[in-house]
Order: structure tokens, then C-alpha cells, then sequence
């Protein structure tokens, strides 16, 4: 199926589609069907990560479809109990076999985890043989950025980030756009108990633009400048999530002023300035991505 979906440059100029689908706490059988149903659909872009357990079925949902590898932008993660250079090589060349690829498009430091600088030295050097296309950061903020661009000899392409109209991460977005690093959100529709897609302000755009709450919400995003990654095991909704680039879709600036005062600073993970989180984060937690 042809796609419209807009790509995104980094600052090695390797692209990005803007819209993904993300497999975080999917079973292999979920996955083997999201991911068919979303390159069925015209999506390119599966991101996962060594966390989510679920890394051979992704490979496997992407050979079954008999798609070309070249015309996909495959993410994964590295964890935070991987330490040190050689442990980071190691769980990169684990990750690439259970994928069943020769190479990745992005890779990302899951958290910001103590000894972080080791994980992104070996990622360099991986960078540098071509085994991965571009490397970036996930969960760092402006000042775990700064930390390791003291030792770094190439600045992360990409953060991932939890970005939602309830979190909106205003003066990050502004800094990675200084910094000339892609914004890409994770849980761009939020969650918790208080979900943005049954705001009433979210509603009453989508009524006016006969879209559902998601589409509003992922369209906000958009126009923002982000790359998301909806995660959805629904193949009614992963279609729907990937239909936001109509001719005649498209917020005002009245409807986007109208989003960001929806602003409340609430996190549905982890904040990565948790310590106790990040000491005890090899244990699986439903919240934090």
C-alpha cells in the first residue's frame, strides 16, 4: 500500500518516517500481527528495544511480510543493566540476531542510566563501521545531554522522550531544536488514569475535524516537528493512526494554542532524574518505557 507519510532529516542527513508503530509490552503473537498489519498499511518505521522481549518476533513479522529490509527503519534500545563498552557491543550484536538483520537504522540508550558514556563510546564506534545508520539517546534530558556531549565525539541524532498534550516537555523540544537532535515521542496519546484522548478540549477538535481524539492528538504532534511511535495491537486503530496527512487536515493555530494549554506537567512513566529508578530498573514495570 502507498504511504504519505513524511520523513524526517537528521543531522547526518539519514531520514526518518515521521509516524512509526511501537511494540512496547506486546506479545510475539501481537506483534507478529501489528507489525503485519502496519506495513499492510504503508507504515516503515518499527521501533523496539531489547526490553520489551519481543525483538525476534518483530524480525520475524517483518521476513513474513516480504517486504525489502531497505525500505524499513528498524529502532531498538539498549537497557540500563548493560554497562561498559564491550557488554554494549555484545547486547547490540544479541539484538541485531534475534532481528535477524545485518544492521540498524537507530540505536538508543534506553535511559540515562550511571555509566552511560561507555554505552555511547561503543555506539560511536559501531556508528563508525556502519552497523548502525544513526545513534541517539532516549528518556535524557537537557542536562544528561550536556553530560555526555563532555566526552562524546558525535551529539545523539535522536531523543525519545515521553511528549504528550499532558507533558509537553515545552523547553526540552525547544533545546533539542537548538541542538539540531529530532524530538521523537513515545505514549504520544498519553495513558494513566486521566487519558488525553477523553479531554473534552481533544473532543470538541476532533468533532470539528469529523477525526477521532487520537488523530487530533498524533496530528498535534505532527505539526510540532515530532516523530511518533502510537503503539496499538488493534488493526482498525494502527491504520487510523498512520491517516493524519489529508490535504484538508490540518490544526489551527487557535486549535494548537488551544492543546498546549492543556499542559499539566504529568508523566505517565519514570522521571530519568529518578535514582532509585534507574538503580532498579532492570526489574519490569508497566509504566516506564
Amino acid at each position: 500500500m502507498a504511504t504519505n507519510i513524511p520523513y524526517i532529516e537528521l543531522a547526518n542527513g539519514v531520514t526518518i518516517p515521521q509516524v512509526g508503530l511501537g511494540v512496547f509490552q506486546m506479545s510475539d503473537e501481537e506483534v507478529l500481527n501489528s507489525v503485519k498489519w502496519a506495513i499492510e498499511n504503508g507504515y516503515r518505521h518499527i521501533d523496539t528495544a531489547s526490553f520489551y522481549d519481543n525483538e525476534e518476533a518483530v524480525g520475524k513479522a517483518i521476513k513474513e511480510t516480504g517486504i525489502d529490509r531497505k525500505y524499513l527503519f528498524i529502532t531498538t534500545k539498549v537497557w540500563n543493566d548493560v554497562r561498559g563498552y564491550d557488554a554494549t557491543i555484545a547486547q547490540f550484536n544479541k539484538s541485531l540476531k534475534k532481528l535477524d538483520m545485518d544492521y540498524l537504522d537507530l540505536y538508543l540508550i534506553h535511559w540515562p542510566a550511571p555509566g552511560f558514556e561507555e554505552n555511547w563510546r561503543a555506539m560511536e564506534d559501531l556508528y563508525k563501521q556502519g552497523k548502525i545508520k544513526a545513534i541517539g539517546v532516549s528518556n535524557f534530558k537537557a542536562h544528561h545531554i550536556e553530560q555526555l556531549m563532555k566526552t562524546a565525539t558525535i551529539a545523539p541524532m535522536v531523543d525519545q522522550i515521553e511528549t504528550h498534550p499532558y507533558f509537553q516537555e515545552n523547553d526540552l523540544h525547544e533545546y533539542l531544536k537548538q541542538h539540531d537532535i529530532a524530538h521523537e515521542s513515545w505514549s504520544p496519546l498519553g495513558g494513566g488514569v486521566n487519558k488525553v484522548i477523553d479531554d473534552p478540549v481533544i473532543k470538541k477538535i476532533a468533532d470539528d475535524h469529523k477525526k477521532s481524539p487520537a488523530q487530533i492528538v498524533l496530528r498535534w504532534h505532527i505539526q510540532r516537528g515530532e516523530i511518533i511511535i502510537p503503539k496499538s495491537t488493534h488493526e482498525n486503530r494502527i491504520k487510523e493512526n498512520i491517516q493524519l496527512f489529508d490535504y484538508h487536515f490540518n490544526l489551527s493555530p487557535e486549535e494548537m494554542k488551544q492543546i498546549a494549554q492543556l499542559d499539566s506537567d504529568k508523566r505517565v512513566g519514570a522521571d530519568p532524574d529518578d535514582k532509585e529508578f534507574l538503580k532498579e530498573s532492570t526489574t519490569f514495570s508497566t509504566q516506564n518505557h
